[in-house]
């Protein structure tokens, strides 16, 4: 199933908060248009805004534009943050489109990405209420601990599960999260069910993550819109790397762990013969569909609806997705 066909429930919201984005967007200075525009329309699942949308209807929300200014404000906090990573990873291809950084460079990235922080800070004042301003800022600055951990993370081939779990909940999660619980928050929704959207989220986070570090090992070029490899060459340690370190044999482990300390593509082929070989990807399947397990387990207290059913259906596009 296709991600439109998936959200066709909230079509009419997803319309309404694209057209907030391209509002929001606008800029005197010619540059912040061009790099800001070219980066929110380049194909982006615009899952965390349709996590927003689907969480406040699902939570009853059915009055004022709210939800649209704040599906806004997720996915302009998360297009920082891609503009920062790109910058910081050096990277030259998302979504099969060259990287804002390799188009204009990394000092105008780095600022159009600020003025999107700010510009979401104003977005979410606009709403006022002091609940959302508290859960966005919350969640931009574990965000930015989490890009703060994955660097220091580059190139360590000791790190572990647990470890790499952090990473992926601070920096990835974490908006997952604070998307749905403002979903919540707009429908005046009870603790236990703004709790159950925010475990759910936090898992699909998780799992999305996870199948998104598969993928950097199997997946088709020109479907993942990245180039195959790109983690390992950044030294990135990411869960194929540990469990083909753990279910290898000491010389495997020995040349994943070299490959990570020592970064670039030169050791790509034999890194992805161990991957396959020690069945690690099939491993980080199952690690995935632990977290869409837990994370549907977490709605039980959701009052059933057409949006409860997408939210479901969502993990498990997660979970199965091959791009």
């Amino acid at each position: 199933m296709s991600i439109p066909s998936l959200l066709a429930p909230i079509a009419e919201d997803m319309r309404a908060t694209d057209a907030v984005i391209r509002a929001r967007l606008h800029s005197e200075v010619v540059l912040i248009r061009q790099i800001a525009d070219y980066i929110i329309h380049s194909g982006g699942k615009r899952l965390r805004p349709a996590l927003l949308l689907l969480s406040a209807r699902a939570c009853g929300y059915d009055q004022g534009t709210h939800h649209h200014e704040l599906a806004a404000t997720v996915e302009f906090i998360h297009t920082a943050t891609l503009l920062h990573d790109d910058v910081v990873d050096e990277s030259e291809l998302r979504r099969g489109r060259q990287t804002a950084n390799a188009l204009f460079g990394n000092a105008a990235s780095v600022l159009v990405g600020d003025f999107l922080y700010s510009r979401a800070f104003q977005m979410m004042v606009s709403v006022d209420d002091i609940r959302v301003m508290q859960i966005l800022s919350d969640a931009t600055n574990i965000i930015a601990e989490g890009e703060v951990l994955q660097l220091l993370n580059c190139h360590d081939a000791s790190l572990d599960r647990e470890g790499y779990l952090r990473v992926v909940h601070y920096k990835t999660a974490k908006l997952f999260e604070a998307a749905a619980r403002l979903g919540a928050v707009l429908g005046r929704q009870p603790a236990e069910v703004e709790e159950g959207l925010a475990r759910f989220s936090m898992h699909l986070g998780t799992a999305f993550q996870i199948i998104d570090d598969v993928l950097d090992y199997c997946s088709d070029e020109a479907r993942l819109g990245k180039h195959l490899g790109d983690d390992l060459a950044e030294g990135k340690t990411t869960l194929p790397l540990i469990f083909a370190m753990q279910r290898g044999n000491a010389d495997d482990a020995a040349r994943v762990r070299r490959a990570i300390e020592e970064g670039g593509r030169e050791d790509f082929a034999a890194v992805l013969d161990i991957i396959h070989r020690t069945g690690a990807l099939d491993a980080c399947r199952d690690a995935a569909s632990e977290e869409i397990t837990q994370a549907s387990a977490a709605l039980a207290p959701l009052p059933a609806s057409i949006f409860k059913d997408t939210l479901l259906e969502l993990a498990a596009f997660a979970h199965s997705r091959d791009h």
